[in-house]
């Protein structure tokens, strides 16, 4: 199957400012500096690859460290290596998967569980804040349009691999 054609038409200004507000609000929200605010805030001692693995645990069923890499678009080996350490300090356990008793899926245990509402707590109150003079209506839209948003990247995130991965010109 070949893959689909990104549109041939040049973005609106719209697709633009949105980009850019995009790439705005990524920067500020992955900063070392806001990672160890939020962290403080939360009382929990994690890295950035850590709570995005226990926020991906928490968000679904247990899941195999393979389906952990795949969901978090890192290599199995990172996932393997965090699991490890994330075991060791009591946030996840391995527990045999009923599908395939070879297998193991990883599951978050009660610190875990404390651990990541405790983080989720500490983001939501600073967005609360920032976020304090906006109306409910206005609020309601712009999660209506980010869950919008999201939904459609993850349907059409396979084109723009597929894009990518056979555009020769492409180089990673």
């Amino acid at each position: 199957m070949s893959p689909s054609p990104l549109p041939s038409d040049p973005p609106t200004p719209e697709v633009i400012e949105i980009e850019r507000a995009l790439t705005r609000i990524t920067y500020l929200s992955t900063r070392a500096r806001a990672h160890e605010r939020l962290m403080a805030l939360a009382g929990v001692p994690l890295d950035r690859a850590a709570v995005a693995l226990l926020r991906q645990i928490a968000d679904s069923e247990p899941l195999r460290p393979g389906e952990l890499a795949n969901r978090l678009g890192v290599e199995a080996s990172h996932v393997t290596r965090q699991v490890q350490q994330l075991q060791k300090s009591g946030y996840v356990s391995r527990v045999p998967d009923p599908d395939d008793r070879r297998a193991q899926r990883i599951e978050l245990t009660p610190v875990g569980r404390e651990a990541i509402d405790r983080i989720r707590e500490a983001g939501v109150r600073g967005m609360q804040m920032v976020l304090a003079d906006w109306s409910p209506e206005d609020l309601q839209q712009l999660a209506g349009l980010f869950h919008r948003m999201v939904d459609d990247f993850l349907a059409h995130a396979n084109d723009l691999v597929e894009h990518e991965t056979a555009d020769p010109a492409h180089t990673g």
